[in-house]
């Protein structure tokens, strides 16, 4: 039987409340993926050019710091990456926790929340973070997504 594990980088709630949800039809592990310095409303404020995530966002090299590491990695061999959508891909942060680990020979799926905004380049930006593993084609769920949507996607895996 195989382990999964939810991680999830959430910057106002709504991922977080996607990944729990995930977590419990799937019965997988949960872990929030936190930057070492919180983000705040100036810096999410991606109207300004000069707002940290607009300058992380512009520099696909950059990797903000995270607190924290999932105990026993080694255990899982499905990972759920969820994310908020920014600029059309996943934020840095996912890279810095996917080169965090060794995940060759896993599965690596994952799935975002936007208010319309789809997954753009999020697989080409993401496929160098997590070498060895098998990356699957994510998807963007809105806030509403319901338990019964969440299964039918997570079990095609």
């Amino acid at each position: 039987m195989s382990k999964k594990l939810v991680a999830y980088f959430s910057a106002s709630g709504v991922t977080a409340k996607i990944a729990k949800k995930l977590a419990k039809v799937m019965h997988a592990d949960l872990y929030e993926i936190l930057p070492e310095q919180p983000y705040t409303t100036v810096d999410l404020d991606w109207t300004n050019k000069n707002s940290r995530t607009s300058r992380e966002m512009n520099d696909t090299s950059f990797r903000p710091a995270i607190t924290g590491k999932v105990k026993n990695m080694e255990q899982y061999d499905t990972i759920y990456v969820g994310f908020p959508i920014w600029w059309y891909v996943a934020p840095t942060i996912i890279n810095t926790f996917l080169e965090s680990y060794d995940m060759t020979g896993k599965t690596v799926i994952p799935f975002a929340t936007s208010g319309g905004s789809e997954m753009g380049r999020t697989n080409a930006e993401l496929e160098g973070s997590c070498k060895g593993a098998i990356l699957k084609e994510g998807k963007r769920f809105c806030s509403q997504a319901i338990d019964i949507e969440l299964k039918a996607w997570a079990e095609q895996f």
